[in-house]
């Protein structure tokens, strides 16, 4: 399939839209032409088109007395645009891609909506979708042809399928790149946040090591010498009382003298009771550990002393032990294990540097990649735009455009990106001794609609925009140059469906679908009436009309003459206008 028959403009309806009160155009391949007088509306049909894509409603769209028009646009679909549908989550109608907007007069000023194949879509997917479908030029508009993004796409697609690959290859390697840059910098930010860990742990373990933890229970034990140590006076004190009490009374005699006593007397009944040498026996060995505790209380109380440092010393290293534990614990085992957990943990820590030095290393070098495919892309951009320079001035020569001058600027960018490493700007220079400038800033409106068609012929192979509309692209020029243009605009149709306005029956007498468009009254309402010009008596008269003369018969003679030459030079597409009507979208 061409470009053309991918995305061709099927059909046009449109209902209240400025003067147009119901109108319905069924359209074909190749040159299309709307002749009419000056003010006969028809540059309301390229508004509509316009519009209907997304651009700004001019002046008062809604036919006076009405408070909503509607416009939608048929489109045969591509396999670009069924991807795009996919994309978006859009169902295709019976292969076909159904523009519609909706405007609206309120209370609150003018609102839209618009949908694609029913589905309400924002301005910024029909944008998108706008670049795949239609090209414009209007009197001092167009929509792609300053974009030095859309020059960059115009000025690959000339270098064909070499420069394409290129291109192609300079995206992987940027994505490659940017992969290697994103690692790495992931890697840093780990690497960073390791660092940050291991100073911690460290940190920790050595205030860990410093408290010398060992003993799960040496906070207990530590608690209980303090104690002792807060109260020595007291236990001597108690010690005393108690030893004194189990064998130093004189008074009420002690515990031992007690006990001796019972066991004497115990003694003399066991000489007539054998029976009670038992507990005679545990007796004894009570007296016996009675003494004990006596002697080891004694001892006991000699050896406390007061030591003041010593209780300090237990006391500040309770308050450590206990500090650990709130950071580290909760309890001193827990302490412990950490600390071993530390230990561990820095042993089996892994150096990354290595990891790191690779990243570094591997992104260099898929910079160097990157920068050797983007050299390679610029230097097969700038043979391609060398050839375009050539071609494009040839092609505007003819269009009373001979003294143009044209360049392909290559503007280095400061670093590679997916495109290349350069921007591509289109200058232009429409006078001798003028500097060449943006296209977009120096071209007028007539010219640019010439440049575009010069340039539309230069890439009409490889331009995915199937159709092309150009308001008035005539103005301004007659004769040799008006042959020129119908010529270019014949070619080009042979590739694209291509929309005209023109009041130039050289051009018009080329036409594969021949429109008249005129202003009628009925009542007290105007409206604008489109009308095909199907047979010959139709177009003869229409380009008399538009050729005027010294008489009527010399009009018809030369209108005769012009679609002979037009007979004799070949249609240029031999496929007729759409007649089956796609089913309109339902709204979602």
């Amino acid at each position: 399939m061409t470009g053309r028959e991918q995305a061709m403009l099927q059909s046009l309806r449109i209902e209240n839209f400025a003067l147009i009160d119901q109108l319905e155009l069924e359209l074909g391949q190749g040159l299309h032409v709307l002749t009419g007088e000056t003010g006969a509306g028809k540059s309301i049909l390229l508004d509509a088109i316009d519009c209907v894509l997304g651009g700004k409603p001019g002046g008062r769209p809604i036919r006076s007395g009405c408070d909503r028009a509607l416009l939608e646009a048929t489109f045969a679909l591509s396999p670009d645009l069924a991807t795009w549908l996919q994309e978006q989550a859009i169902e295709a109608i019976e292969d076909s891609l159904i523009c519609s907007r909706e405007l609206v007069q309120s209370s609150n000023g003018l609102r839209s909506r618009s949908r694609v194949n029913g589905v309400l879509v924002n301005r910024q997917q029909l944008a998108e979708l706008r670049r795949h479908l239609v090209e414009i030029t209007a009197q001092g508009q167009t929509v792609a042809l300053g974009q030095t993004a859309q020059q960059r796409d115009w000025l690959d697609s000339f270098g064909g399928e070499s420069l394409a690959k290129q291109r192609q290859g300079v995206a992987l390697a940027y994505a490659a790149y940017r992969e290697a840059a994103q690692t790495l910098e992931t890697r840093r930010q780990s690497d960073r946040d390791r660092l940050r860990q291991q100073d911690l742990d460290r940190f920790q373990l050595e205030e860990l090591t410093q408290a010398e933890l060992s003993d799960p229970e040496e906070l207990t034990q530590l608690s209980q010498e303090r104690d002792r140590l807060a109260h020595v006076a007291e236990l001597q004190q108690q010690s005393y009382r108690v030893y004194q009490a189990l064998d130093q009374s004189e008074e009420a005699g002690s515990a031992c003298d007690r006990l001796g006593e019972a066991e004497q007397g115990l003694t003399q009944m066991v000489v007539f009771d054998p029976s009670l040498q038992p507990w005679l026996q545990l007796l004894q060995e009570a007296i016996a550990q009675v003494q004990e505790v006596s002697r080891q209380l004694y001892r006991y109380g000699e050896g406390l002393e007061s030591d003041p440092d010593r209780l300090a010393a237990v006391g500040d290293r309770i308050q450590l032990l206990k500090q650990l534990c709130r950071k580290y614990g909760p309890e001193l085992k827990d302490a412990i294990a950490y600390q071993q957990e530390l230990q561990q943990r820095l042993a089996d820590d892994n150096d990354e540097n290595q990891s790191l030095e690779y990243w570094e290393a591997e992104l260099a070098q898929r910079q160097q990649t990157l920068i050797e495919e983007s050299a390679c892309l610029t230097a097969l951009r700038q043979a391609t735009a060398q050839t375009l320079e050539q071609k494009l001035i040839a092609e505007l020569a003819p269009l009373a455009m001979e003294r143009v001058r044209f360049q392909v600027e290559l503007q280095p960018l400061s670093e590679p990106g997916p495109t290349g490493a350069e921007q591509v700007c289109f200058r232009f220079s429409p006078n001798p001794g003028e500097p060449l400038q943006p296209l977009s800033e120096t071209a007028s409106g007539g010219e640019m609609s010439r440049f575009l068609l010069a340039l539309k012929l230069c890439f009409s192979e490889a331009d995915p925009v199937g159709t092309l509309v150009f308001d008035e692209i005539d103005a301004g020029v007659s004769g040799r140059v008006s042959q020129a243009i119908a010529e270019k605009l014949q070619q080009l149709g042979r590739r694209h469906q291509v929309l005209c306005v023109t009041h130039q029956p050289l051009i018009a007498a080329l036409a594969d679908h021949h429109y008249r468009v005129r202003k009628q009254v009925s009542g007290d309402r105007t409206h604008v009436e489109l009308e095909a010009l199907r047979d010959r008596d139709q177009r003869r008269q229409e380009l008399a009309e538009l050729a005027g003369g010294n008489s009527a018969e010399e009009a018809i003679s030369f209108a005769d003459s012009l679609l002979k030459q037009a007979e004799a030079s070949g249609p240029a597409s031999t496929a007729k206008p759409n007649t089956n009507k796609p089913k309109r979208a339902t709204k979602r």
